[in-house]
Order: C-alpha cells, then sequence, then structure tokens
C-alpha cells in the first residue's frame, strides 16, 4: 500500500509481435533549447521536445503488451540523457484508443524456457528500479486500462494520472499466474481512492493536465528535484522518528546547495529564479 499511497505525497511535493522496428528520425530546430525528435523503437515511440522525453506505447498488435524488447527498449530510454540538464521530467503514455497495456506478452510466458522467463523478469524488476532511480520524475499517464504487468508500471512511476474511462486490474491468478487475488478490475476513480494514481481527469483535459504537470517541473531546479525524489523512496520504509531526523540532515545539505540559496533569494527579491541545475554548494 506504501507504494500506491505515495502517488499523491509526490504530486503534492512537486506540484505480441515485437520484431525489430528500423529506427527513424525527424528533428526539428526550434531554437537552442526546443527541439523535437521523433523516433520508433521496437514498439515505443519516443518524443523529445521543450525538456520533455514522452515515451508512447504504440503496439496495438498485442495491445501494448509488455514484451521483452518493449522493456528493454523503454529501460534504454528512460535512462539516456538521464544526466542531461536539458531532461527535465518523462512522461509514458499509450498511443492506442483505449489501452494503455495489457501487461507481459503472454506469447513469451508460454512453454518451459526458463532462460527467458528469467531474462523477462529481470528485465521488468530493473525496469521498475530504474524508474525509481531516475534523477528525473518519471509521469504515467493512463488512457484506458491498465493491466498485470501494465498496472505494474503505473504503480513504480512517480506521478500518475489517469482520465475518468481508465481502469486497472492484476488479474494473473485468473490465467494461472502468481499474483495477487482476486484480480478485480477497479476504475479511475477507485485507483484515485486507494492512491493508485495521483489525480482522475475528464478525457478532454488529459493532455492539458499532462502539459500543466510538465511545465511545473520545466520551471524548477533538476537538482533540487532529483534531491526531494531521492528522499522520498528512501524514508518510505523507516519509522517515523528516523525519517523525520534523516529528513532533518537532508534539509540542512540542501540549504548549502547553490540552487536553494539563490531560489530562497529570488523570492526575497521578488523575480524568477536563476536555476543552475546542478549541484554545487555555496
Amino acid at each position: 500500500m506504501l507504494r500506491f499511497i505515495k502517488k499523491n505525497i509526490f504530486i503534492y511535493f512537486q506540484v505480441g509481435r515485437s520484431s525489430t522496428r528500423t529506427f527513424s528520425v525527424n528533428r526539428m530546430l526550434f531554437s537552442e533549447e526546443k527541439y523535437l525528435e521523433i523516433k520508433e523503437d521496437n514498439g515505443v515511440r519516443i518524443h523529445y521536445i521543450c525538456k520533455v522525453k514522452t515515451l508512447i506505447l504504440n503496439h496495438p498488435e498485442s495491445r501494448n503488451s509488455l514484451s521483452l524488447k518493449m522493456l528493454k527498449s523503454l529501460l534504454m530510454n528512460i535512462k539516456k540523457d538521464e544526466d542531461s540538464k536539458d531532461l527535465r521530467s518523462i512522461v509514458i503514455k499509450s498511443g492506442l484508443e483505449r489501452v494503455f497495456s495489457a501487461g507481459h506478452n503472454l506469447k513469451e510466458l508460454t512453454g518451459n524456457n526458463e532462460k527467458l522467463h528469467k531474462e523477462i523478469f529481470e528485465t521488468c524488476s530493473e525496469l521498475m528500479r530504474t524508474i525509481t532511480q531516475s534523477p528525473v520524475p518519471i509521469i504515467v499517464a493512463v488512457d484506458g486500462i491498465a493491466t498485470a504487468a501494465g498496472c505494474q508500471l503505473v504503480t513504480a512511476c512517480d506521478i500518475a494520472i489517469c482520465t475518468e474511462q481508465s481502469s486497472f486490474a492484476t488479474p494473473g491468478a485468473n490465467l494461472g499466474i502468481f499474483c495477487s487475488t482476486p484480480g478485480f478490475s477497479i476504475s479511475g476513480k477507485e485507483a484515485y481512492e486507494a492512491g493508485l494514481v495521483s489525480k482522475v481527469v475528464q478525457n478532454d483535459k488529459f493532455e492539458e493536465e499532462i502539459e500543466k504537470i510538465t511545465t511545473s517541473i520545466n520551471m524548477k531546479s533538476r537538482s533540487i528535484i532529483h534531491v526531494g525524489k531521492t528522499f522520498l523512496y528512501e524514508q518510505l520504509d523507516l519509522d517515523m522518528s528516523t525519517a523525520y531526523f534523516l529528513g532533518t540532515e537532508k534539509m540542512i545539505n540542501s540549504l548549502k546547495m547553490k540552487d536553494a540559496q539563490e531560489g530562497i533569494k529570488s523570492f526575497i527579491e521578488k523575480r524568477k529564479p536563476i536555476w543552475s541545475h546542478d549541484y554545487e554548494k555555496n
């Protein structure tokens, strides 16, 4: 349940066939700071514009099932550019109507291929850990069904939003696969009440909400956001006294950072801050 509850904490802190596809790249320069990059890799379409990388699940034949190739593509593209100051957030969404992801590709789980099965689940686990460890916030935007590993992907992200028509389930037990039970589907509203998602929006406000969140993140110091995200996960499993003690130490140390002092100074001087986005201390 802690994995669910942290969704709302963070957003208020930071107000089938998977054949290899040929890369196609188009880049249009708008300015020194803005560019559009479009790629497609194993069922994942990558957009990179205005400091936001968007990973779009786009494999209609399998309803965006998380094949091994798609898992590896997500993993690679989340790690790519992670140390660049130009990258401020990552969005994961679907290119299909009413489907986010149907979960693992079940065709890959048939038979007794232990080596393949081990690689699939180890890659999946690495992907979930990488999302948590990424220095930038990762936002998942769901418009439709998110089941099994697709639902797991939602829970791994830092901020989750969904439309009113979305639904979530972990129905593995219905198929004889080890998973939580009883596997009932829950609505977007129920997911919000359980803490699985941060916000439920009307269908026509979906893209607007994504832009609102990413624009807000863009306006903040990348390094300060990273410090906050890191400590959020560090303290989840601590007892309250230890969490407060370490939180105090973290706050004191972060105040030594150049961007922390710049933010405070700009507020006092009633001007916009000029962020360095690095970890330099005064």
